[in-house]
């Protein structure tokens, strides 16, 4: 009898991934392990996985870097999540002769909840929410209105074009600007094109982060930047944390250069028990649950199955390679 293939699933937080999928095609030669809480430190996941040939990742939540690839010696197999996961070494997979998968997914559901926070912010949806049920005041703050407002979009690739189409239908006018943004492509959006970034965050009510982090984007939104915006705006960042400073961003809510913020990412996650950003009462966070739907989660997983039947049949499909 051919002994089956070990799979390891890591952080499945909501205990969803066996159930977000039909795995049935492959459990006859696949044992299939859920990990649901965050295993933290290298050491933890080296010692966990040393069994396992195959590995499944959630996005970012736990690196791969090349210190816990080389450590697994049975790893032969890698998926993660969407068509970018930057915390896998991609080279050093390669050198260890682990393949590396990726799935696709959905850029809905972060357009969804950035509008969300959006909205919870600008009509103070948490703090009157948590007055009703406590029985506090009723109505004790005054809401800013989105119509007639501007919105200014850091990147105009898919979601940031979906999230001008939005603001539009809301009677809000729209600013986009990118290092490699054409007035032409934002003029084919309807939205008008900023020179600059400093221009930008001058003129806008509401910026909004959709870029991917890279050297040139990592700290774009800094100290300087911030004190650029107006006091009463609101910076939105499901993106990447790293696109902005955080020590920055507290002094700007704790200082209040800016009304407020919205943050769905962040350098350390999960967030530390003690974290200042836990603290701060103008700003609305929520625990990186950008891309976590049912919808998104129904293609990672289901292509989660095919990658590895397309692996245990010599050919791999959507393989992620690094950049030599």
């Amino acid at each position: 009898m051919q002994t089956k293939l070990r799979c390891a699933i890591l952080d499945d937080y909501q205990n969803v991934a066996l159930s977000s999928a039909d795995w049935t095609p492959i459990l006859d030669r696949v044992e299939v392990q859920t990990f649901n809480n965050y295993m933290g430190s290298e050491e933890k996941v080296v010692q966990e996985l040393q069994d396992f040939e195959i590995i499944v990742l959630m996005r970012e939540r736990t690196p791969f870097p090349e210190s816990v690839i080389t450590q697994l010696p049975k790893l032969k197999l890698l998926i993660t999540s969407g068509m970018r996961n930057a915390s896998i070494d991609l080279q050093a997979a390669e050198e260890s002769g682990v393949i590396v998968c990726g799935t696709e997914g959905s850029s809905n559901p972060p357009t969804e909840l950035t509008w969300a926070l959006i909205l919870g912010l600008s009509r103070q949806v948490v703090t009157e929410n948590n007055a009703l049920r406590s029985n506090r005041n009723w109505q004790s703050t005054v809401g800013m209105d989105l119509y007639g407002k501007t919105l200014g979009l850091l990147g105009l690739g898919k979601i940031g074009s979906r999230m001008a189409e939005i603001a539009q239908a809301f009677g809000m006018n729209v600013i986009a600007w990118s290092e490699n943004l054409t007035q032409e492509r934002a003029q084919e959006q309807g939205v008008q094109w900023a020179e600059t970034k400093e221009q930008l965050l001058e003129q806008s009510d509401i910026v909004s982060i959709h870029l991917v982090l890279s050297d040139r984007t990592r700290n774009l939104i800094g100290p300087a930047e911030l004190q650029r915006m107006k006091n009463t705006a609101l910076l939105i960042n499901t993106s990447r944390a790293g696109i902005v400073d955080q020590e920055a961003m507290v002094e700007a809510l704790q200082n209040e250069w800016i009304a407020g913020a919205g943050l769905d990412v962040y350098e350390q996650e999960p967030l530390p028990v003690n974290h200042m950003l836990r603290t701060l009462p103008n700003l609305l966070a929520t625990p990186h649950l950008g891309y976590v739907t049912q919808g998104n989660y129904a293609i990672y997983f289901n292509h989660t199955v095919e990658d590895i039947e397309m692996f245990m049949k010599g050919t791999p499909i959507r393989q992620l390679h690094s950049k030599k």
